[in-house]
């Protein structure tokens, strides 16, 4: 029995140890998967390469932080407001990478610069007529 609870402890550890973007596909599944699997509003449908492919051209810091803000169909924070930019970030990459892409999940410094293309997006949406 202490040996059971042993293994059952050590275990919860270590999954309590994981980063916070090792659950991009469960954010996927409960946060993206109800437009990005059937394609709604024209959202990109996972796996569909040929859609993905420019969309990845853009480069990760970019479509990262535009997503994150919002950007064509995609609502802010993909509609979850308290939705953490490293959990977004792990969703689209868990994203692209069934879509034909090879991203890594982002570092210290790549999540410097997804922060700071948000602001810089941020600055240009305040900025246009009508907001």
């Amino acid at each position: 029995m202490i040996r059971s609870r042993t293994l059952i402890t050590a275990a919860l550890l270590a999954l309590s140890a994981l980063p916070a973007w090792a659950d991009g596909a469960r954010t996927y599944q409960s946060t993206c998967a109800v437009c990005h699997s059937s394609g709604v509003a024209g959202a990109p449908k996972l796996g569909d390469r040929k859609i993905w492919a420019p969309l990845i051209e853009e480069g990760q810091a970019i479509l990262t932080a535009h997503g994150y803000v919002g950007v064509r169909g995609t609502p802010a924070k993909g509609g979850k407001p308290d939705l953490s930019i490293e959990d977004f970030a792990a969703a689209v990459v868990h994203m692209l990478n069934a879509s034909g892409g090879k991203w890594s999940q982002p570092d210290a410094k790549g999540f410097a610069a997804i922060r700071a293309e948000i602001v810089k997006r941020e600055k240009e949406l305040a900025a246009k007529p009508g907001k």
